[in-house]
């Protein structure tokens, strides 16, 4: 398999400081037992899930770290009630995906207050620089490389609709940029014909590209999506209308569904994140920090996406859960 080419390597978290720290979150010792409280965004998007399965094999190749997870349930009030939880139970940690980068702050700086250390994976927290570090992928990006993978395909331009995710959220924003970035610089030839907020579903993704297809005079010859649920959902619409294969679809995600719907022709391309490389970084930055009281080299660990369409197929994180 092809290396990944990363904005962070392994060596990121190895580059780091002693620093020091309030008495009340002295380090513990380097094999000390520690105990992660970690809030996913939600459960119902693939990404999450094996971002925890990734973090939790992690903390078990680093020993004695005990992870402690509750679904987020895209809930602000069910993630803050969690974290004011762990901070009651007295965690040594919390690695937190944010429903909501405002909403979730004030508890954020409630549990660095009471010494409990914050690392955010996948997106940040709005106005709490305290927190130890933010672990996510390159969201614009990554968006450009879904564009540019689009100008490659369709070198003499192409009709696109663009389904994009919740509105006001950062990683749609960011999605949504890049995207338009590339594509409207690459000319006139690439026009929007139709976008749309699907608030990164799948049943709303069908729903939406339903309805656009509806409402167009023709077929458009592209689909982009902020993740892999809509495009798979958009993937659903275009095949009830018999439209398969006439029109190409670009997810965003590489999540296990997305390599097999590339692998059967149903997706063009998908972005990969690495949420698993996000995961192990978030835990071993937050434990190491624990332990030993190190700060990584930058509180803003990104990795850089890569486009994968069936030409590096073996490039994806979760290629490996496919089958042959």
């Amino acid at each position: 398999m092809l290396k990944h080419v990363f904005l962070i390597a392994a060596s990121v978290v190895a580059l780091s400081t002693a620093v020091a720290l309030p008495a009340s979150a002295a380090p513990k010792g380097k094999d000390a037992p520690v105990t992660i409280f970690v809030s996913p965004l939600t459960f119902a998007f693939p990404h999450f899930v094996f971002l925890t399965d990734q973090l939790k094999d992690e903390a078990g190749k680093l020993g004695g770290v005990k992870i402690v997870v509750a679904d987020g349930q895209l809930s602000a009030p069910k993630q803050t009630a969690d974290l004011e939880s762990a901070i009651v139970q007295g965690v040594d940690g919390i690695i937190l995906a944010p429903v909501d980068a405002d909403a979730l702050a004030p508890v954020v700086q409630e549990a660095i207050k009471a010494g409990i250390p914050v690392v955010t994976v996948d997106r940040p927290v709005n106005g709490v620089p305290e927190v130890l570090a933010n672990v996510a992928a390159d969201n614009f990006k990554g968006a450009e490389s879904q564009g540019e993978a689009v100008v490659k395909a369709f070198p003499d331009g192409a009709s696109i609709v663009n389904l994009q995710g919740i509105p006001g959220d950062k990683t749609a924003n960011d999605r949504n940029g890049g995207a338009h970035k590339v594509l409207d610089a690459a000319g006139s030839k690439y026009v929007f014909v139709a976008e749309q907020a699907a608030n990164f579903s799948r049943d709303k993704g069908l729903e939406v590209a339903e309805n656009i297809l509806t409402g167009l005079p023709e077929a458009p010859k592209v689909i982009i999506a902020a993740n892999d649920d809509m495009a798979l959902g958009a993937a659903q619409a275009v095949e009830a209308r018999g439209l398969k294969g006439k029109v190409a679809i670009y997810g965003y995600d590489g999540s296990e569904g997305a390599l097999k719907a590339i692998k059967s022709g149903d997706l063009a391309a998908t972005v990969d994140q690495f949420p698993g490389l996000q995961g192990r970084t978030a835990v071993r930055t937050l434990v190491e920090f624990i332990r030993e009281g190190k700060k990584p080299a930058t509180d803003n660990i990104l990795v850089a996406p890569v486009a994968i369409t069936a030409a590096n197929l073996d490039q994806a994180e979760r290629v490996g859960l496919i089958g042959k």
